[in-house]
């Protein structure tokens, strides 16, 4: 039964409402999704005095207010989305005299985050992708970790380590840094995305170093002290410890949202070093006129892009790969750092998905990105 046919069954038999209503929810699957529709639906039984949809699509007006089935405690709200959007949303209830937000309360489909969870409404042409989880007679690298006393930010620091399974500490393999590595093992998966792309020969036997910043947004927001942190530190450490190469062509640094911000820097800051670049949907802010509109915190990550755009030479020769979410209010940032990059000669390949700026949409194209910068045998790019 679509919505529409509920509320002409609620109107022709009012005494059956709330009998109605729960056959309504039993026999669903909410949201409804129908073509490129989805139908949000909200019903506890429990009187309400409205719900707006919370999302985080760039370009939607971000509360969406749901109507309201008459004579009932049941609202809905119908959206057409892309095809192949993947969008977190959460809903806003409004009860008592109280605005709370809540994740749907009918669908079990969530996404997890340093923050919380909030629900998920996959659209038709949103494939999860097989290789995220654990393939049967994959053979699973290590994971361990060292600490050691920063001299930059003046105290212990803790790097993990990931080894692949064929590690061997008298051979020499490609190396990559990761900003936010506890977040990118718990939410994106990554471990078990290297075991299974490394098992299928789709990217060689890497070492990935793990870093976490104590005070991220100022350590990663094109701070000089995280690149020499980075570069001076925690590579050395790294190279000091294990048979990585020494090679900067694969060597390699990665960060999503204010850790590309810091990936980017250091490579600017150190040119030479990193030949390969991964990073997702940076918080790549610039102006060309009047102030940037956003926090503080911004400061210096604008002015360091502003360089930048006009000095992407800089970096050298280094391999980059970009991703970004449509849904975000940086893709146009993003969209237009690329040709300012390839102007000057540096290999970039940038892929967009029809997702926000989470980790989902991150570990999503960890694939695309690993397989582009250190392809394994059975996997070829043709540039």
């Amino acid at each position: 039964m679509k919505v529409i046919d509920l509320v002409e069954s609620i109107r022709q038999e009012p005494t059956q409402e709330r009998a109605l209503l729960e056959a309504f929810v039993q026999s669903n699957m909410f949201p409804i999704v129908e073509g490129d529709t989805a139908t949000f639906f909200f019903y506890d039984g429990a009187p309400a005095k409205g719900v707006n949809l919370m999302h985080w699509v760039f370009g939607l007006e971000t509360r969406q207010e749901f109507s309201r089935i008459l004579g009932t405690d049941a609202f809905y709200l119908s959206l057409e989305l892309p095809h192949s959007a993947r969008v977190e949303y959460k809903f806003e209830l409004l009860r008592g005299g109280n605005r709370r937000w809540i994740r749907d309360p009918l669908n079990d489909r969530r996404a997890f985050d340093p923050f919380g969870s909030n629900s998920v409404c996959p659209m038709p042409g949103y494939v999860e992708p097989y290789w995220i989880e654990p393939e049967p007679n994959c053979r699973k690298g290590s994971v361990e970790s060292f600490r050691f006393g920063s001299a930059v930010w003046d105290e212990e620091r803790e790097v993990v380590m990931y080894l692949p399974n064929e590690y061997k500490s008298h051979k020499h393999y490609p190396l990559l840094i990761c900003h936010d590595g506890r977040d990118y093992r718990r939410f994106a998966k990554i471990i078990d995305v290297l075991d299974n792309l490394i098992h299928r020969h789709e990217v060689r036997p890497l070492v990935v170093a793990f870093t976490d910043g104590n005070q991220r947004n100022i350590e990663y927001g094109a701070n000089p002290k995280q690149a020499d942190f980075i570069v001076n530190e925690v590579l050395h450490e790294v190279r000091s410890r294990y048979g990585v190469t020494r090679d900067p062509v694969e060597t390699g640094c990665m960060g999503a949202s204010f850790g590309a911000v810091s990936s980017l820097y250091a490579a600017s800051q150190h040119p030479g070093v990193f030949g390969k670049l991964l990073l997702q949907s940076g918080s790549f802010v610039f102006t060309d006129i009047g102030h940037h509109g956003r926090s503080e915190l911004f400061d210096p990550v604008v002015d360091f892009v502003n360089d930048f755009r006009q000095h992407p030479e800089v970096l050298g020769r280094p391999r980059v790969f970009m991703s970004c979410g449509v849904f975000e209010s940086l893709i146009q940032f993003n969209r237009a750092l690329v040709p300012r990059m390839r102007e000057s000669g540096l290999r970039v390949r940038f892929s967009e998905a029809q997702d926000g700026h989470n980790w989902i949409a991150w570990r999503d194209r960890l694939r695309e990105g690993l397989s582009w910068l250190y392809p394994g045998h059975l996997w070829m790019w043709y540039d």
